[in-house]
């Protein structure tokens, strides 16, 4: 087997290169922790990942795997995700994780559009060369060795369906080489950190902040599936400084008994992002951890923009998402006018340092606006300070007998009640208000859950009449994925024929 090699320019240390260092550095030293979901702990030596990484590596190329081509991921969060990955570093290949747990029909679709050279799944087995667990363990008897250097000028793709269901790949430049990626605002002046990641990494706030992390001089941590109980024990465990939580993540801790500041006091940051996070979740974190530690963000997966700030701003600018870290910020109506301070609109971002120029695929890319910004359809207004508050996604805005309502602010009332673990609001079509407000619950006894008169009782002493849910539904579980996702048009669809 030929290994191809691909030169860097002088000064770059390529991901793959940087491994070799550390594991000749210090081969017997530990890193890498992986809890499974029995809390079982994992400990991954910098020798062993080193030498999987080449044996997988080794495996991916006599299948034709070589720079720049496209490797699909589609494990749970256990060690052999962290493996494959620098694996495909090594290689100077492209990562796209993936889902393990897709259905057939929309990995089928997924792949379609990525036309990987190999994907790595125990589950899906279409349209292209396959390896499993089964077939990685089998790898142990390749060399083990470090290969020729190489970098791939994008180390990975996201992949998303959006709020509207159609499937693309987002495309951004990212080379793999330490340092080449700008630091983000939320971990810029950390230094190395004690990382704990609870996100799948198949989600951008898992995978970034795994190897990646490693390789700039950290430590991590990665929790298979998300348990409030155990992160918590995690964090004081491994004297855990930075994580990241979705806000489903954030509320389940908030409602755990017996916390104390002294839980957290090795935290340097807790970085929040996603959907809105209901106001008496962050007031419960800002009397946990200091109110300098807890970090708002809001970007998008384009990297077009980042605004954050945080909880020590959280006083004067209730329920903002921050000021803009490296873009600027317009408000602007459906005709692209820009709107005052107040008003809400669609928010669009014009990056201010290096542009980075993203590409979709499976969907047209969007064209920024002759001023240079560029909008990803998230609703939102800007305070006389400039602060930035996120109302929802246009896509998921619910139009009720003329008005709009926006779903965030309903299911931030729900969340304040305490037989309430977890909520989503839906527009389920309706023939006298065209849609009507429905809210799908998960309660903590659902032998004997709220009434629906209690619960409109609720909502009417924090919402308006008309954005109260006229209509609530007790499930098991709210359909999120691993990471807090969900598509609301889907469930209102779904449900219109159920209720």
């Amino acid at each position: 087997m030929t290994e191809a090699s691909t030169d860097t320019p002088t000064g770059e240390v390529s991901y793959g290169r940087r491994l070799t260092e550390i594991a000749a550095e210090r081969p017997d030293a530990v890193d890498l922790i992986v809890v499974d979901r029995e809390g079982n702990e994992r400990a991954v030596t910098w020798r062993e990942l080193e030498t999987r990484a080449n044996q997988i590596a080794r495996a991916l190329a006599a299948r034709g795997v070589q720079s720049d081509d496209i490797v699909a991921l589609a494990l749970p969060s256990c060690v052999e995700h962290v493996f494959v990955t620098v694996a495909i570093w090594k290689l100077g290949a492209t990562l796209l994780p993936l889902r393990h747990d897709l259905p057939a029909w929309e990995m089928d679709r997924m792949l379609a559009l990525a036309t990987p050279r190999v994907l790595v799944s125990d589950q899906h087995t279409a349209g292209c060369q396959v390896l499993t667990r089964a077939d990685l363990a089998a790898t142990d008897d390749l060399p083990g060795h470090a290969l020729p250097d190489a970098v791939s000028d994008c180390v990975n793709l996201v992949a998303s369906s959006g709020s509207t269901g159609f499937p693309k790949l987002i495309v951004t430049p990212s080379r793999g080489v330490v340092g080449g990626d700008a630091q983000q605002g939320s971990t810029k002046g950390v230094g190395p950190m004690r990382v704990l990641v609870l996100s799948p990494l198949y989600h951008v706030n898992g995978f970034a902040f795994a190897a990646p992390a490693m390789l700039e001089g950290g430590h991590v941590v990665i929790l298979e599936k998300f348990d409030a109980s155990r992160a918590v024990d995690l964090i004081r465990k491994h004297q855990i400084t930075f994580t990241v939580m979705v806000p489903t993540m954030l509320q389940r801790v908030a409602r755990l008994a017996d916390l104390e500041p002294s839980d957290f006091a090795s935290l340097h940051r807790i970085v929040y992002g996603g959907a809105k996070v209901p106001d008496w979740v962050v007031e419960r974190w800002l009397a946990l951890v200091d109110p300098s530690v807890f970090v708002f963000t809001y970007g998008s997966s384009e990297k077009v923009g980042l605004v954050m700030m945080t909880g020590a701003e959280w006083p004067s600018h209730p329920g903002a998402a921050g000021l803009p870290f490296d873009c600027e910020l317009s408000i602007r109506d459906e005709a692209g006018t820009e709107l005052p301070p107040g008003e809400i609109g669609e928010i669009h971002m014009r990056p201010t340092g290096p542009r980075r120029m993203f590409e979709y695929i499976g969907v047209p890319t969007p064209e920024p606006s002759a001023d240079g910004y560029y909008t990803i359809g998230d609703v939102g207004w800007l305070d006389e300070d400039g602060y930035l508050y996120v109302t929802d996604r246009r896509t998921d805005m619910i139009v009720s007998g003329g008005a709009n309502v926006f779903p965030a602010e309903v299911e931030n009332a729900l969340s304040e009640h305490p037989a309430v673990v977890d909520q989503v609001v839906v527009g389920v079509p309706d023939d006298e208000w065209g849609q009507r407000v429905h809210a799908i619950l998960q309660v903590v006894d659902p032998h004997h859950p709220p009434t629906d008169d209690e619960l409109r009782a609720f909502c009417k002493e924090r919402l308006a009449s008309y954005k109260t849910p006229k209509t609530f539904e007790v499930v098991e579980r709210v359909p999120r994925t691993e990471a807090g996702k969900l598509n609301r048009n889907t469930l209102g669809t779904s449900r219109a024929e159920q209720i």
